[in-house]
C-alpha cells in the first residue's frame, strides 16, 4: 500500500496513538458505520481491530521499526443484504485516511465484469477492471462464480490467474475484497488455495435479528420522511417473521423491497380515497393495511417469495 511518508527523525516522546486516531479521521468513519448499519457488532469490532492494526503499523514505521506492509486483502462472507458493500465502502475510506491506498475509491464488480465469453476477451476485461481499481479497493461480489470447473470452455480461470498475480505483486496499490455466501466461498477457497493464502482478513456478516430489521425499516422510511403508525409497526414485525421463512430472503434488501411496495399501496390508497386537500401527515404515514396487503401473509413457507411482487 502507499504508506504515509516516514518521519525523518523519530519523535523523541514516541507516537500519541489516541491523537493519531483522532487526527486520521478513522473515528469519523467508524462513527459513520455505526450510524449507517444497525447491529453487526462482530463486523464492526473486526473493522475496529483492523483500524488499530493499521494505526500501530503506521506508528512502527514512523519510529523506524522494521516492518512489512500488512496484507490487507479480505473476504466478506454472509447472506445478501447484510451490509457487505457498505462496509467495503467504509473500508476503502479507512485505508485511504491511513495512507494504505492512494485514492480510497471502491470498484464493485461481478463475474460478468471480469470474464469474457470468447477466447481472448477475458484478459482485457480483467485488466481494465484492475486498472480502474488501482489505488483503491476492488470488491468482487459472488466471487465463487469465477470458478466453474464443470465447464471446460469457461474462461474464469484466466481471470483468477490474473487476479492472483496482481494481488501478490501489486498489493502495495490495491486491496481486493472477495464476497459471497459462506459455504460457497469455503468451496471456492478449497478449489483455489492461491486466494486463501493471499487473504489475511476473513469477516463473517451475520443475518439481522427481527428487531434489527424492524429498526432498519423505520430508518429507511425516516430517510424519506415516512413513518409507520403503531398498527403498521406490529404488521411490519409480523411481515419480517413471515418473510424470513420464505425463499430468497435477503435481509435489509428484502426489507427495502417490501417498503417500496408498501409505499406503492399507500399512494394508491390515498389517491383513491382523496376528496380534498391531504395533509403532510397523511402523505407520510404508512398504515397497517399497506403492509398486510402483501402476499407474504397468505403464502406458505414453501410458497412463492415476495420479492418483485406487488
Amino acid at each position: 500500500m502507499q504508506a504515509a511518508e516516514a518521519i525523518a527523525e523519530p519523535p523523541p516522546g514516541g507516537i500519541d496513538l489516541a491523537a493519531d486516531f483522532r487526527d486520521s479521521g478513522v473515528a469519523e468513519i467508524l462513527d459513520e458505520l455505526d450510524r449507517e448499519l444497525t447491529g453487526l457488532k462482530p463486523v464492526k469490532q473486526r473493522i475496529r481491530e483492523t483500524a488499530a492494526l493499521l494505526l500501530v503499523e503506521r506508528a512502527r514505521k514512523q519510529l523506524g521499526l522494521t516492518t512489512e506492509t500488512p496484507t490487507l486483502h479480505m473476504s466478506f462472507t454472509g447472506n445478501p443484504g447484510t451490509g457487505k458493500t457498505t462496509v467495503a465502502l467504509r473500508m476503502a475510506s479507512l485505508l485511504h485516511r491511513l495512507g494504505y491506498v492512494r485514492k480510497g475509491h471502491l470498484v464493485s464488480v461481478t463475474r460478468d465484469d471480469l470474464v469474457g465469453q470468447y477466447i481472448g476477451h477475458t484478459a482485457p476485461k480483467t485488466k481494465e477492471v484492475l486498472k480502474k481499481a488501482m489505488g483503491g479497493v476492488l470488491f468482487i461480489d459472488e466471487a465463487y462464480y469465477l470458478y466453474r470447473p464443470d465447464n471446460e470452455r469457461d474462461y474464469g480461470q484466466e481471470a483468477i490467474e490474473i487476479l492472483l498475480q496482481v494481488m501478490e505483486n501489486q498489493r502495495d496499490d490495491l486491496v481486493v475484497i472477495l464476497a459471497g455466501y459462506a459455504d460457497r466461498m469455503d468451496r471456492f477457497y478449497q478449489s483455489n488455495p492461491g486466494f486463501r493464502s493471499r487473504i489475511a482478513h476473513h469477516i463473517d456478516f451475520p443475518d439481522y435479528e427481527d428487531s434489527e430489521l424492524l429498526s432498519i425499516a423505520e430508518t429507511m422510511l425516516a430517510k424519506q420522511n415516512y413513518v409507520l403508525d403503531d398498527a403498521a409497526k406490529v404488521a411490519m414485525g409480523e411481515y419480517i417473521g413471515a418473510r424470513r421463512t420464505q425463499p430468497h430472503f435477503a435481509n435489509a434488501r428484502s426489507i427495502r423491497n417490501a417498503l417500496d411496495r408498501a409505499r406503492l399501496r399507500q399512494a394508491n390508497r390515498i389517491f383513491e380515497s382523496a376528496e380534498g386537500p391531504v395533509t403532510a401527515e397523511v402523505l407520510s404515514t404508512i398504515r397497517s393495511e399497506d403492509i398486510r396487503a402483501s402476499r407474504v401473509f397468505s403464502a406458505t413457507p414453501q410458497g412463492p417469495a415476495e420479492e418483485g411482487r406487488a
